[in-house]
């Protein structure tokens, strides 16, 4: 009988080890399962945003050529059928405005792809805040007049001094206050706001009376490749990259791009960028706080 219990107090531990075995075997199957399972579903939507966007740069690309190609084909013409000088100064704007609009799309698609890839550097330096905003307002005034869209400017003139890349921060703006007219109908109004917030930190934000946007559509539009509209007939055409490409090269200086939308209402999107403060400042607040 004692041979027999201890028998049997023998075979527990061994009976034990085989089950945890087993059920980690199980939970391990489970795990690796659930990971293949959400691995593929990532694929599918990489492999769809990917497609959506190859569909949509042929057609970027197709449009801006075929009117390049087109043009300057009336144009080379011109020994055949004569044209009145308007015309011909009509078409070479149209090829002009056609060249424009492609570079813009291959800048867009190559600054991505260094971006993702990790290669892309800034060109920092001392850098006046105010300057770059005004700059960059100033330059889409005639298309808000023109978009019958009222442009508003409230940029603080005591903004600090900044440690940053002043072509691509112009950049982040332009792409930020062009999206804001493009997207506000006529009558509306485009706001674009400076101010600085506490010591450290700078805060510019650029907001329209535009349609707006669904939460699940701001995630879209900050993904690259994502079109928020991805059909060939949306209202408004664009590569869908210049809300990824501004938000990257907000955090490339070190800051945070936020957007807050509502359907009907409009958009806002906010910018945080860091003021570095000059060594000699640090110092003295270091002392002062010693």
């Amino acid at each position: 009988m004692l041979q027999s219990s201890r028998s049997a107090n023998a075979r527990s531990p061994s009976l034990l080890n085989d089950y945890s075995s087993l059920l980690g075997d199980a939970v391990l199957r489970h795990r690796t399962r659930t990971a293949e399972h959400a691995a593929r579903i990532e694929a599918e939507i990489a492999s769809q945003v990917k497609s959506e966007f190859i569909a949509n740069m042929s057609h970027e690309l197709r449009t801006p050529l075929n009117s390049v190609i087109g043009f300057s084909k009336l144009i080379a013409e011109q020994h055949r059928h004569k044209l009145p000088d308007e015309e011909i100064i009509e078409y070479a704007n149209l090829i002009r405005d056609a060249a424009s609009h492609l570079l813009v799309v291959i800048n867009d698609i190559l600054d991505i792809s260094k971006i993702q890839s990790g290669k892309f550097t800034l060109d920092k330096r001392e850098t006046h805040l105010d300057e770059v905003l005004t700059a960059s307002v100033a330059s889409f005034r005639l298309l808000a007049q023109e978009s019958e869209v009222v442009l508003i400017s409230e940029i603080s003139p005591t903004l600090p001094v900044l440690k940053a890349d002043p072509v691509k921060l112009r950049q982040v703006f332009t792409n930020l206050i062009s999206n804001a007219i493009k997207f506000t109908k006529p009558g509306g109004s485009v706001t674009v706001r400076a101010t600085e917030h506490h010591e450290r930190e700078v805060r510019i934000s650029v907001a329209d009376t535009g349609c707006g946007m669904k939460s699940d559509d701001i995630k879209i539009a900050l993904t690259p490749f994502g079109q928020v509209d991805g059909s060939r007939t949306r209202w408004h055409e664009g590569t869908g990259l210049g809300l990824p490409i501004a938000k990257s090269l907000v955090e490339l200086h070190g800051g945070q791009l936020e957007v807050s939308s509502e359907v009907g209402l409009g958009t806002e999107v906010r910018v945080i960028l860091p003021v570095t403060l000059p060594s000699q400042l640090l110092a003295e607040i270091a002392r002062s706080r010693s």
